[in-house]
């Protein structure tokens, strides 16, 4: 069977391609119209050679009134040429890139929309790689294929036509041989596609090991494992390099097994045409066969380009496919059309028969059910992996349930948009995250136009406020997005200072006469488990002060934190084994009690 020379998938991907490329047809068209023309002057100016040349043939046979005005015209069409194929490159860049920009643009918009699962699924570094690494590589053969490919057909074609209004049988002979030069590049070109493939998706693989080793590093020293993440580092290196290798091996094939097919059409218009001028009564001189010449390197020079285009074009394709996956992976579940959003959040959280389980063979929470009322203080207590952390996602629609449903103030939280939802509950995780830049705007996140006066206020009200004043530009001191020099202990501070402002109620009086805005719900996932002692007495009031009136969702392994509770959910397995209030799970004397003496015996002995 006949191969073709792009696959199914990989046509289907190039005409993805081509879609994004035709929101900026008027540049493509500007682009083949320079293209065109400068084609046309370059074919030009081997006919004016020729004639140059059929001037000055023969002892004293120079004709200087025919030769300067050919120069003339030369150096005018080579002037134009070049200017010419200065605009054509800067519009070729532009479309280049613009198609670049918009692939990524694409790419990071449709993330925003993933659902976590997806996230939680692929190596972040791997993502990463996608839209960085890849998307460079496919430009590289997008302009690759505006620069050369383009001008390589328009030489062949024009070339073509132009050789045959001059002598038909040399004609003849160029097109007998040029299948040959296409078949060597196809052959070659569909076995590169699967090694640029494996290149890329190794090149991703690389990129997610380093993210991940250097974010974190400390734990590698830490644990020794130096030599370790070295050796495997090396391994995937050793691949990458193997599979690199093949694919350049085999590409570089291209060029040189086309240029000897070249040689071959350029030996054959020499003899050819050396022959039809030594023919007596033949129109062929030597000008002419000057300009066949010149017209045989012109026309075989675009099969290499264009070989060269098609293997670069396997590599920018591959890279093109999987920065597409990405573009259309699955995205979360839409908002339901009829979804409406909450108004005046009371606080009241049901859960019914909920189940859910992150693969399908590893059931998590089955048939779960609670009912908390509005300004509830709920506790969720229990061991690593029994559940705790996947009813919050669960609660805040990162993942929706299997089955069951959960309802917000007799709402089944599906019928509500995700923002709204959202928007109703004010978290803080034990994983804390900050962007680039300065305090101020880490604290504002939620509330992009607080005042000076708000944001001290909840500086103030999470007792961040002394150690932000002690950083060398204050509130207007910059930081990384891991923190910079602040210690995981000021890093939550911070995040607990965003809570304090990401409500869109009514404003409440804070410190010293600064304003909160605090939502109607509360999440604390471990909250403050990188604060010391002294500073989470001073946070345990401020947060009893923000929980009063507010359903508050407290998950928690320190059970100190959680006696003033008013239900205490205690989980395993997935299920709630107890509930109650501190002192009526401590008097039943079961898992709650033997989670809290494992804590507290010894201290309280």
């Amino acid at each position: 069977m006949k191969r073709a020379l792009f696959s199914g998938s990989q046509a289907q991907t190039l005409k993805k391609v081509l879609r994004h490329i035709g929101r900026y047809r008027w540049l493509v068209l500007l682009s083949l119209g320079l293209s065109a023309a400068t084609v046309v002057l370059t074919l030009i100016v081997p006919v004016l050679i020729g004639r140059a040349v059929d001037g000055i043939i023969g002892a004293g046979a120079v004709r200087f009134d025919v030769i300067w005005p050919l120069l003339r015209g030369i150096a005018v069409c080579v002037a134009l040429t070049a200017l010419g194929q200065w605009v054509m490159n800067a519009v070729n860049n532009r479309i280049t890139f613009d198609v670049v920009r918009d692939l990524r643009e694409e790419a990071l918009e449709h993330i925003n929309s993933l659902p976590l699962s997806y996230i939680d699924s692929h190596p972040h570094g791997e993502t990463v790689s996608r839209v960085i690494a890849d998307a460079d590589q496919f430009a590289d053969g997008l302009l690759m294929g505006f620069t050369q490919l383009f001008s390589g057909v328009l030489t062949i074609l024009f070339t073509l036509a132009f050789m045959f209004s001059q002598n038909a049988l040399i004609t003849l002979v160029v097109v007998a041989v040029t299948p040959l030069s296409m078949f060597v590049a196809r052959f070659i070109a569909t076995r590169t596609y699967s090694m640029f493939r494996l290149q890329s998706e190794t090149r991703g693989e690389q990129t997610a090991f380093i993210e991940e080793r250097l974010g974190n590093l400390k734990v590698v020293q830490a644990f020794g494992r130096e030599r370790a993440e070295a050796e495997r580092f090396d391994e995937i290196n050793d691949r990458l390099r193997s599979c690199a290798l093949k694919a350049t091996f085999f590409s570089s094939l291209t060029n040189p097994c086309t240029r000897f097919v070249n040689s071959v059409v350029y030996a054959l218009v020499a003899l050819t045409g050396a022959l039809s001028a030594l023919t007596p009564g033949s129109a062929m001189t030597v000008g002419m066969l000057t300009a066949f010449l010149s017209y045989a390197n012109q026309y075989t020079k675009p099969f290499n380009e264009i070989s060269g285009v098609v293997t670069e074009l396997q590599n920018a394709i591959a890279c093109a496919a999987r920065l597409f996956e990405l573009i259309e992976a699955p995205a979360q579940v839409p908002d339901a059309p009829d979804a409406q959003p909450l108004q005046d959040v009371r606080g009241r959280v049901d859960w019914r028969d909920v189940r859910f389980s992150y693969t399908p063979d590893k059931p998590l929470i089955e048939r779960f059910s609670l009912s908390v009322k509005p300004g509830q203080r709920v506790a969720i207590v229990g061991p690593t992996g029994c559940g705790k952390t996947t009813l919050i996602n669960l609660l805040m629609r990162f993942y929706d349930p299997d089955g069951g449903a959960i309802s917000v103030d007799g709402r089944d939280a599906r019928t509500i948009p995700r923002a709204s939802l959202r928007a109703g509950f004010g978290m803080v995780l034990q994983d804390t995250w900050l962007k680039a830049g300065t305090i101020r705007e880490n604290i504002a996140m939620g509330r992009p136009g607080a005042t000076e006066a708000e944001v001290v206020a909840a500086a103030k009200a999470a007792h961040a406020h002394s150690f932000i004043r002690r950083l060398p530009e204050g509130y207007d001191t910059v930081i990384g997005e891991d923190g910079g020099q602040l210690s995981q202990g000021q890093k939550q501070l911070l995040c607990i200072c965003r809570v304090m402002l990401c409500g869109d109620g009514a404003a409440e009086p804070g410190p010293e006469g600064g304003e909160l805005h605090l939502p109607p719900m509360l999440i604390l996932d471990e909250a403050t488990s990188s604060i010391d002692t002294r500073t989470e007495l001073k946070i345990q009031s401020a947060f009893a002060r923000m929980m009063r009136g507010r359903t508050s969702f407290i998950v928690a392994h320190r059970l100190s934190t959680i006696r003033e509770a008013d239900v205490i959910l205690v989980m395993r397995d997935g299920h709630i084994v107890e509930q109650g209030d501190h002192a009526s799970l401590l008097a039943q004397n079961g898992f709650y009690a033997e989670l809290y003496n494992s804590q507290f015996a010894g201290a309280e002995g």
